[in-house]
């Protein structure tokens, strides 16, 4: 499946009548990312599916009352003392069978019923008169524009399935007839699509898009990147000595320029940000000594990013702003992604929630894991831990010297190397390829067992 009329690759301007409409949700920032990633390379715009011209009218408040009941939500699920009801409603929310014995699970639950009560109401009628009026194809990177459009018998529908493991609702009603074509970003995924009722020629296992900047098509990025990252996370030569063989392809490792940089970024709805109060006094003697490095990535949120200013003051690491400690803070989503993609080049070890961020793994950037916040995440967290490629926070109290135990005996350069071989990186290309109607990447579609 293709678009009737290619897309046009990287470096062509503009937008013309048979470009895709990539349509994704402020939902946090899970849905926003790859919407991003594909758009920076398609050259073409994001869409809000709860904003003009996708929503008008009726449909944009409706929209607008879920994303804030969502980001509420987060945000007090990981709050203390009141945080646990919340938790558990995001967790009933978020819920996924398991998967295992292997079965049918096409019944539609109480979610899909809502979204299908919602379209026969009409929403999804305004997405779907856009599409038809611009000759365009949906690419959607949350499942409820895909169902709607193909409710409303749209006939170009793409989704970006944007974690390791997804709830029935991401499939239609009616899953033996939909008209979506699935991008898997795990094979996992294609398995549960498959026991949701979706046909099998419908689901492409592709991965999820990751940044070009941090990859590219010959994986120059990705590879520089990731031989700089092991030089600076193997002081002790550990890595070096267990994984020469097979690190030999991507050449000698050149000698580190630096001390490691951690990176703890908070999600998108601000989940999480309490959490440097309690690891900054541990990581301050490695700071000041330059030992380490850390950036604290608050995202698009000011109220977040003045709390950590006041937090490194309140510490004694005021000083170290500007030399071993970074804030990065931008003022909207695009800013934020470009900003934050230019970090990860020169980042060490990532620590956050495991959201949609999971997959960048796959770059060899080792996840160091922060609580799930939903069930969606607790699977995406597995996934990576069962690759090799992440690692769950111990207390953070101590952060200071697990960290550095890690740093000095390898598990960090091995985590990185486990999510550069596991992990699926090519995402970006295999998506992209498949929207042009290239047959330049074998197909993947995965056959589940």
């Amino acid at each position: 499946m293709s678009l009737a009329n290619p897309v046009p690759l990287a470096g062509e301007a503009g937008r013309h009548p048979g470009q895709p409409s990539i349509v994704a949700i402020a939902m946090g920032y899970g849905h926003l990312r790859p919407a991003h990633a594909l758009a920076d390379y398609l050259r073409t715009p994001v869409f809000h599916a709860d904003r003009p011209p996708i929503a008008v009218g009726e449909e944009e408040r409706g929209w607008a009352t879920m994303r804030h009941l969502y980001d509420g939500v987060s945000q007090l699920s990981a709050a203390p003392l009141v945080g646990g009801p919340f938790r558990a409603l995001l967790d009933t929310v978020t819920a996924i069978p398991r998967l295992h014995p292997f079965r049918d699970l096409s019944s539609p639950d109480l979610p899909v019923h809502l979204l299908t009560l919602s379209a026969r109401r009409g929403l999804g009628r305004s997405l779907v008169r856009y599409l038809s009026e611009n000759d365009s194809a949906l690419v959607a990177t949350f499942y409820s524009p895909a169902i709607l459009a193909d409710y409303h018998q749209y006939d170009r529908i793409f989704c970006v399935v944007t974690d390791s493991d997804v709830q029935r609702v991401w499939a239609p009603a009616e899953p033996k007839h939909t008209r979506i074509h699935y991008f898997a970003p795990s094979s996992r995924v294609a398995r549960r699509l498959r026991a949701y009722g979706v046909p099998r020629e419908q689901i492409d296992f592709t991965g999820f898009p990751l940044p070009d900047s941090l990859v590219g098509r010959s994986r120059d990025a990705l590879h520089r990147n990731l031989m700089s990252r092991l030089a600076r996370l193997d002081p002790n030569s550990v890595f070096r000595r267990q994984f020469a063989a097979g690190a030999a392809a991507l050449g000698p490792l050149p000698p580190a320029d630096g001390p490691p940089r951690i990176v703890f970024a908070v999600g998108g709805a601000g989940a999480q940000a309490e959490l440097p109060a309690r690891f900054l006094p541990s990581l301050a003697p490695a700071l000041r000594d330059e030992r380490l490095r850390l950036t604290l990535v608050a995202g698009i949120k000011t109220e977040v990013a003045a709390g950590f200013e006041r937090l490194l003051d309140d510490t004694g690491l005021g000083g170290e702003l500007g030399r071993s400690v970074e804030i990065l803070h931008a003022t909207d989503v695009a800013d934020y992604f470009h900003r934050f993609n230019t970090l990860l080049a020169r980042t060490d070890v990532l620590w956050t929630k495991p959201s949609e961020i999971t997959f960048f793994g796959g770059l060899g950037l080792p996840i160091l894991f922060s609580p799930a916040v939903g069930r969606h995440e607790t699977y995406n967290e597995r996934w990576a831990r069962e690759n090799g490629a992440g690692l769950a926070q111990r207390d953070p109290r101590a952060a200071g010297d697990w960290l550095l135990e890690w740093l000095a005996d390898g598990t960090l350069a091995a985590t990185a190397w486990a999510g550069y071989q596991r992990l699926p990186n090519q995402g970006l290309y295999r998506i992209t390829d498949r929207l042009c109607g290239s047959d330049t990447v074998p197909r993947n579609t995965l056959t589940p067992p």
